[in-house]
This record gives C-alpha cells, sequence and structure tokens, in this order.
C-alpha cells in the first residue's frame, strides 16, 4: 500500500484526506478526513486578492494539516487549490506560505482538472453498485465556482464556471458590509438570473437540459458542502452525519422546499439547524439555489448525493 494525502483548498474550505491506496483492491482506506472553513475567498470577486487575514487562517489549518499528515506518516503528498487561487493576483503570497508550513508546493489546478479528479472520486465506488451504474452527471457547486462532469467508466465532457455559494452571496447580497438577510425577492432573482448564465455556458460544452431523467439512464450525482447540507436537512439527522449523508438520494421536491425554507430564514434559524456548519450559515441560501437551478434545467428528479470527492480522486492521482 501506499500512504497518501491530499489537500483540497477551495474558496470556502480547505479539507484534507490521508488515506492507504492498495493498488490490488482498488480501494483507498481513509486513515483522516477533516474540513475547515477558511474562507480564502472573502471579497476576491470584488478585489481580485486574496485577503491577509483570509491567508492566515488558511495557513493556520495548513499547520493544522502538516501536523497530522507528519504523525500519519503519509509518503506522497499533493496540495491543490482552486477556484479564489485562480482568480487572485496575489497567489505567490498564498503559494509560499504553503510551501514554508507543508513542504509542497499547492498546484492551482485548472476547472477541468477539478472536474476530472472530482468526477473520479465521485464514481470510482459507483460503477460497481447495478443501481447506480451509469452514466453520471456529477456537479461540484463549491464556494467560487461549479464543475460540471459527464461520463461513464470515463469524463466524456467537462466544464467550470464562476457560480458558487460565496461568490453569488457577496456578489448579489452584501450590502454596506453586512448580507441581508433574509434576502429580498429580486436579489434572490439577480443570483437565478447568474445561475442560468452560468448553465446556458456549461451547457455549451456538457449537455444539460433535460439529461437526467430516468428514462435517460443518467444519475446526477452532488458534492460538496452546499449539497451535503442540504442532504443533511432532507434527512432530518440530529447531527451532521457524513456515512447516512453518502450516497443518499434527496428528491427535487425536497431540494426546492428546503431551498425556499433557507432562504426565507434569519441567519439565527439557519445556525439553529442542527447540521449546520458555522461557515456555511451565511452563503447557504446560494448554494442551495444553485442546487435547485441545476435540478430544474437537466430534469432530475432526484440527486445522489456523494462525501467522496475531489479529495478522493486526488488521493487516486497521488497513488
Amino acid at each position: 500500500m501506499t500512504r497518501v494525502a491530499a489537500v483540497d483548498c477551495g474558496t470556502n474550505s480547505i479539507r484534507l484526506l490521508v488515506a492507504d491506496a492498495d493498488p490490488a483492491t482498488g480501494e483507498l482506506i481513509e486513515l483522516d478526513r477533516r474540513m475547515k472553513i477558511v474562507r480564502l475567498g472573502q471579497g476576491v470577486d470584488r478585489t481580485g486578492r486574496l485577503a491577509p487575514e483570509a491567508l492566515e487562517r488558511t495557513f493556520a489549518a495548513c499547520r493544522e494539516y502538516a501536523e497530522v499528515v507528519r504523525e500519519l506518516g503519509a509518503e506522497r503528498v499533493r496540495f491543490v487549490a482552486t477556484s479564489a487561487s485562480r482568480d487572485a493576483e496575489n497567489r505567490e503570497e498564498f503559494v509560499r506560505g504553503v510551501v514554508e508550513i507543508l513542504g509542497v508546493e499547492p498546484e492551482v489546478i485548472t476547472g477541468d482538472q477539478e472536474a476530472e479528479f472530482s468526477f473520479t472520486g465521485a464514481t470510482k465506488e459507483l460503477t460497481g453498485h447495478d443501481h447506480m451504474a451509469g452514466p453520471y452527471l456529477v456537479v461540484d457547486i463549491g464556494g467560487g465556482s461549479t464543475e460540471f462532469v459527464e461520463g461513464g467508466d470515463g469524463v466524456r465532457a467537462a466544464r467550470s464556471v464562476d457560480i458558487g455559494c460565496v461568490r453569488l452571496t457577496e456578489r448579489h447580497l452584501v450590502a454596506d458590509g453586512r448580507i441581508t438577510d433574509p434576502p429580498t425577492e429580486d436579489q434572490i432573482a439577480a443570483i437565478r438570473a447568474d445561475v442560468e448564465r452560468a448553465l446556458d455556458l456549461a451547457e455549451r460544452t456538457v449537455p444539460l437540459s433535460r439529461a437526467c431523467r430516468p428514462a435517460d439512464g443518467h444519475a446526477l450525482v452532488g458534492l460538496a458542502g452546499s449539497v451535503t447540507t442540504v442532504a443533511g436537512i432532507a434527512l432530518g439527522l440530529k447531527e451532521y452525519d457524513s456515512s447516512a449523508i453518502h450516497h443518499s438520494r434527496i428528491t427535487l421536491g425536497q431540494v426546492r422546499e428546503i431551498t425556499g425554507r433557507l432562504l426565507g430564514s434569519s441567519h439565527a434559524e439557519r445556525a439553529a439547524i442542527p447540521v449546520m456548519h458555522p461557515g456555511r450559515v451565511d452563503v447557504i441560501g446560494a448554494g442551495a439555489l444553485i442546487l435547485l437551478s441545476i435540478m430544474e434545467r437537466t430534469g432530475a428528479e432526484e440527486v445522489v448525493v456523494s462525501e467522496h470527492d475531489i479529495l478522493d480522486g486526488l488521493g487516486w492521482s497521488i497513488a
């Protein structure tokens, strides 16, 4: 076996996976998986730069992760950075900090690379299940971007577009430094319009319209915190439980009802939801609306929720 460590640094969160990769069985045996909300993308859509306080939050998480990697003795480490780092003018400052702490240079990957890793991570274990044999449309709703990947045994088409829960919240729901709570109908319409334009763009590459009807054989697979949080709410969990959420199936009706509830609630009401991470309270409404818009565009009656994603794909790429 090869012990590997993968770090995924996105716009909203930074996540670590340490696992043993067994090439004989095709298994990725998880030893440690953790996540911290650092909001690296704070203000990037507006300023084009990574904020000093966002960098420090991220470096603090990196220091914790470096200790875990050393303790578990990972032989190979790979660190990738996604949307916020692609967009920032001062990303070299970010790169230098990561190298000093973890000893590896972060790879600022393209949206297409991100899509391929996410697809591999999300679908590798699904292919052995007859009821989820594919083909798949995988959507990874991040903080700054959303990736769409369509394929079966491998990727056939992929596209990354600049819609994410943090980016759209900062673009449409912040006024005078404060988030409108709850958002107005006009603000919700503005988010929806941005999402629809992005879906039009994605559809130039990836077949979306009415692509996930049961008769077509496609399964819509949803990844990342916005999707898993909506799933946790739909399942009525009393606390976040990744084993219950992983491979759960959430219907279009449930997503529509939960999205409406989130967009109509106050900060305190959202924070009181048992599965809600404190770092998602302000951005979950936009994230849920992105998921709802995708399901309506594709015609999907349900989304299969996966806790395995880009981290798992990275793990396999290292091994």
